[in-house]
């Protein structure tokens, strides 16, 4: 049984920063793929970046230069460290992990930009 338990978001300043972290528990294999998606109010859930067991990163156009994804393969952690915070970032931030054999989702994290 897998389980990935999200943190980190809460309500920020436009301009602010925020990091979210995933911590993944149970059978997880060391080749896989972790990411991070959000979904907005009446909107699709979207891809905001992803990261391979390897390294390789890859972002979506709007979290280039802003955003940056990294991981910690002994803690089985992928963070997200967001800066230069926008309203339209506002949305419920989930993790994602996939392995052969399995695509796992965290609960989601809401993440709220305002003044």
């Amino acid at each position: 049984q897998v389980q990935l338990v999200e943190s980190g978001g809460g309500l920020v300043q436009p301009g602010g920063s925020l990091r979210l972290s995933c911590a993944a528990s149970g059978s997880i294999f060391s080749t896989n793929s972790m990411g991070w998606y959000r979904q907005a109010p009446g909107k699709q859930r979207e891809l905001v970046a992803t990261i391979m067991s390897g390294g390789k990163t890859g972002y979506a156009n709007s979290a280039k230069d802003r955003f940056t994804i990294s991981r910690d393969n002994a803690k089985n952690t992928v963070y997200l460290q967001m800066n230069s915070l926008k309203p339209e970032d506002t949305a419920v931030y989930y993790c994602r992990l996939i392995v052969v054999g399995g695509d796992y989702w965290g609960q989601g994290t809401q993440v709220t930009v305002s003044s």
